[in-house]
């Protein structure tokens, strides 16, 4: 593990553990079960998705946003885009997240039919609780950071509240992760309905530099695990971007910093899937 993610996973933990002073996990289970359902995620039959992020800070870019700004108008903004779900940070020393974020979130997207995705640091089943009852329709699950037997925890978790699940690989030992957690799995599960909804995620961002590095996606292709929709993560900006991702064979991608720093994120994600598309939206 990296020492970024290292640290991270610390304060993760860390986090988890001062909620616990003020809420047991049964009180939190109680309280997920009690929130509405989330949208579910839904991805196009007419090509290429968005996952569309709400991030105000990050250690490669600095501030993008700020709780002044009318960062929800920029939520709604990716849903009437067309985004199929927004990824919401939650982390809250080096992004300036919260649950709060996600909450107020998940709100606003309720009405348009778009899932909200808690990205963060999980390292516990708890924070998948956390995120079922801030209204979340997803979760982030970071391969690299975590033992197989912490994988397949928050896995189950995500699958008995109906969340989908991104598993973010940054390199091939992550993939290999990643199909030893799936093929432990006997099948996908179904708990109350919901059948299990996984994805596969490849970070090009370099964790010690914070540089991207586009040809990670290209060298790691041919080892995306078959049947599972794949996301290009980082380094996306352009519908130029995009078109390549798609000709690799990726099925989404998620977009930060891009979507951010644009006055019209609508836009950008029209030129996207104009691009990308056989239908448009």
């Amino acid at each position: 593990m990296s020492g970024f993610l290292d640290d991270m996973a610390g304060a993760s933990a860390a986090r988890v553990a001062e909620a616990l002073l003020h809420e047991s996990i049964a009180d939190l289970e109680r309280r997920a079960r009690a929130t509405a359902a989330s949208p579910p995620l839904h991805l196009s039959s007419a090509g290429f998705d968005v996952i569309a992020e709400l991030k105000l800070r990050s250690p490669a870019a600095g501030v993008l946003g700020s709780e002044n700004e009318d960062w929800l108008g920029r939520v709604a903004a990716y849903a009437r885009g067309g985004a199929a779900a927004v990824s919401v940070l939650t982390e809250p020393t080096r992004f300036d997240g919260s649950l709060e974020h996600l909450r107020q979130a998940a709100a606003v997207l309720k009405r348009w039919g778009v899932p909200t995705m808690r990205k963060d640091f999980l390292v516990d089943p708890y924070q998948v609780l956390e995120a079922r009852a801030a209204g979340a329709g997803g979760v982030l699950v970071i391969l690299r950071m975590l033992a197989r037997a912490q994988i397949a925890a928050l896995l189950d978790v995500a699958a008995e509240y109906g969340l989908f699940v991104l598993l973010e690989a940054f390199d091939e030992i992550d993939l290999e992760t990643a199909r030893e957690v799936l093929n432990s799995r006997a099948a996908p599960l179904q708990h109350a309905g919901h059948a299990e909804q996984l994805l596969i995620g490849i970070n090009c961002r370099d964790l010690q530099t914070l540089k991207v590095v586009p040809e990670r996606f290209a060298a790691l292709a041919p080892l995306l695990p078959p049947g599972m929709p794949a996301v290009a993560e980082s380094g996306v900006a352009s519908a130029a971007d995009a078109r390549k991702m798609q000709d690799l064979g990726y099925g989404l991608a998620l977009i930060g910093t891009a979507l951010m720093a644009g006055e019209d994120p609508a836009r950008l994600l029209g030129e996207i899937f104009q691009a990308t598309r056989t239908v448009q939206p």
